[in-house]
C-alpha cells in the first residue's frame, strides 16, 4: 500500500485534510504524521482562527489518532542534523518521512523541500492536488465513493458536491476539483 507523511499544510485547512484522511480511511493510502506536525497545524489553525476553541481541535488530533493509530510517526528526531532544506523548521517533516520510511510527502510548500539531499531519498515530494489527482486517475471509482462519502458526511451545515468542490478549489487543488467534476458531467 502506498505510504504518505502528511505535513501540517495539508491537515490545516480541513477541507484538505478531511479529502486526504478519507481516502485514507478507505485504504487508498497509509496516512503518517508526527506529534510535531499535529502540534504545528493545530497552532497556525488557532492563530487564524481565535474563535476556535483548543478542545474541538485537540478532539480533532484525537479521533485522527484514533482512527489511524498507526500514523504517528517517532524517532524521527535522529535523522533531523543530518538533512539540509531551504527552511531548516521544514527538517523535522523530512526526518519523520524518512523515519516512516513514506512513498511521499505530501505537502503545499514544494519550495521549501528542494535539496541535494533528496537525491539520495526514496520518497517523493508531491503538492496535495497531484497527490490526490494521482489517486483519481488510478483508482476513479473508489476515489469517487470516498468523496461521497465525505459529502455525506457533512452535516453542520450540509453540503453538496458542487460545494465541497468549490471549498476544495479555494485550497488550490484544480487538478482534483476538474476531475471530480470531469467525471459528474
Amino acid at each position: 500500500m502506498i505510504s504518505a507523511l502528511l505535513d501540517a499544510n495539508v491537515l490545516y485547512p480541513a477541507p484538505v485534510r478531511d479529502l486526504l484522511l478519507s481516502l485514507a480511511e478507505d485504504d487508498l493510502f497509509k496516512p503518517f504524521w508526527s506529534e510535531k506536525i499535529q502540534h504545528e497545524w493545530s497552532r497556525n489553525l488557532l492563530i487564524n482562527r481565535p474563535d476556535l476553541e483548543q478542545m474541538r481541535i485537540d478532539r480533532t488530533i484525537y479521533l485522527m489518532n484514533e482512527a489511524f493509530p498507526d500514523a504517528t510517526v517517532e524517532g524521527y528526531k535522529k535523522h533531523i542534523d543530518g538533512l539540509s532544506l531551504k527552511d531548516p523548521d521544514d527538517r523535522h517533516v523530512l526526518a519523520a518521512a524518512v523515519e516512516a520510511d513514506v512513498d511521499f510527502l505530501v505537502t503545499a510548500n514544494l519550495k521549501d523541500f528542494q535539496s541535494p539531499i533528496l537525491n539520495t531519498i526514496k520518497l517523493q515530494i508531491i503538492h496535495p492536488d497531484e497527490f490526490v489527482s494521482h489517486f483519481i486517475s488510478e483508482n476513479h471509482d473508489a476515489v469517487t465513493r470516498s468523496f461521497e462519502k465525505l459529502v455525506s458526511r457533512l452535516k453542520k451545515p450540509p453540503q453538496s458536491k458542487e460545494d465541497v468542490l468549490n471549498t476544495l478549489e479555494k485550497c488550490d487543488l484544480l487538478q482534483t476539483v476538474q476531475k471530480f467534476r470531469d467525471s459528474y458531467t
